[in-house]
């Protein structure tokens, strides 16, 4: 018994991960990935090596999209809830992002003015806890 749990144990195990975990860490949209991304699976050190050098496909991904909605949202200002709000839902390229900075329209405004709003709580809260530890 204790021979079988050691050549287990001993085992090193690969961790891998769905494509769709793999893109979001990556921060791109999975739709977009080439096919064999979308079908495969991701192991950590894979990962890994595509953060660290990420091959030509990923680079023009981050580079003009389409990005997934956190990423939309951060390019943004807002929120993912804002986005949704404001009428977005399906992933937008750098240049309809861009369009959409330029336009301003007021439902950006508005969400842009709300995630200041959040930020500025979330700071003061922040201050009053560092405050309070300090004492």
């Amino acid at each position: 018994m204790l021979d079988t749990l050691a050549v287990m144990t001993s085992h090193e195990n690969t961790q891998t991960m769905k494509p769709a975990t793999a893109a979001k860490k990556l921060g791109v949209y999975l739709e977009a990935t080439p096919a064999e991304f979308q079908e495969g699976v991701v192991s950590r050190s894979e990962l890994t090596a595509l953060q660290a050098d990420p091959p030509e496909w990923l680079q023009e991904l981050r580079r003009t999209g389409p990005h997934p909605r956190p990423v939309v949202a951060a390019k943004l200002g807002v929120s993912i809830s804002g986005l949704a709000r404001g009428g977005v839902t399906d992933a937008l390229t750098t240049d309809e992002i861009e369009a959409l900075k330029k336009d301003s329209p007021e439902w950006l405004q508005k969400e842009r003015a709300t995630q200041a709003e959040v930020r500025k709580e979330t700071a003061r809260i922040k201050d009053l806890k560092d405050k309070k530890t300090e004492q």
